[in-house]
């Protein structure tokens, strides 16, 4: 049973407060001529839907939404513990609550006992937030997990990724890991591009050592590798063989201004 409600941080300001507006732009952002996949876990972007909206969508048109799923995202606030879980509240968006998966969250505190139960984390935080009205318009059922990651620690990254995939494989279902993550963040958009890419080759090789090595011996300011090297682990462990880049943007690819940029890649696991 959830107890309690987390009201939107960022409506209004990242995606439409209007459910008819935020509807049609997801509508717009999803357009796509490939069947979608049963994947097992995917990258997407977390900026505001003007700017990255068209790389989330994509990843998503991809994918089968099951009723179940994981949401890893950084902690870019800063608030609450350094790896935080929110199991009994639902959130709410323009399109209505989400609820909470009380039992996956339940398993994994006990499977991973460095997680711990934390509003503070997600008060404040977008980067689940933004996620959830494209999963919401492809799964009216939906349940998902949400879980802030503020260490660069690699093996805490790696054993939460190890424990999740034992609560999702005990739980029987269908569950789709997501990792909400930008790319590099405010350098040129040639410098961005060659950094990014840099580090989209070692998700591509589901390789989650190698993604960490690189971002941090290449200083590349990917927020949430974190969440990403969680999500390769957990989804390396549940039997992913394959990972596709679906779309690879910059914020400058919108604004038209390449001296300081974000990058935003697409990317599904399977």
């Amino acid at each position: 049973m959830t107890s309690a409600v987390r009201m939107p941080a960022v409506a209004g300001r990242f995606y439409p407060s209007r459910r008819d507006e935020l509807l049609r732009d997801i509508s717009n952002y999803s357009t796509t001529s490939e069947p979608a996949l049963a994947a097992i876990g995917c990258v997407a972007p977390h900026a505001g839907y003007m700017y990255s909206g068209h790389v989330a969508g994509a990843v998503y048109a991809r994918l089968e939404i099951p009723q179940r799923c994981v949401v890893l995202c950084p902690n870019h606030t800063g608030a609450g513990h350094p790896l935080a879980v929110m199991t009994r509240a639902a959130w709410r968006t323009p399109l209505g609550d989400v609820a909470a998966d009380t039992e996956l969250g339940a398993d994994l505190l006990k499977r991973f006992p460095m997680l711990q139960e934390d509003a503070a984390a997600h008060r404040s935080e977008h980067a689940i937030e933004v996620q959830l009205p494209f999963l919401q318009a492809r799964q009216a059922e939906l349940r998902f997990l949400p879980i802030a990651v503020g260490t660069s620690d690699f093996d805490a990254l790696a054993g939460l990724g190890e424990a999740l995939a034992a609560a999702i494989a005990a739980a029987g279902d269908k569950v789709l890991i997501i990792a909400s993550s930008d790319m590099n963040h405010y350098e040129s958009d040639a410098i961005t591009r060659v950094k990014d890419h840099k580090a989209i080759e070692r998700v591509l090789a589901l390789d989650p050592r190698g993604l960490w090595d690189v971002v941090m011996s290449q200083n590349i300011s990917m927020c949430g590798f974190g969440p990403t090297v969680a999500m390769l682990t957990a989804a390396k462990r549940l039997g992913a063989k394959t990972a596709t880049l679906v779309k690879y943007a910059t914020s400058g690819d919108v604004s038209g201004h390449l001296d300081q940029v974000v990058g935003y890649a697409g990317i599904v696991v399977s």
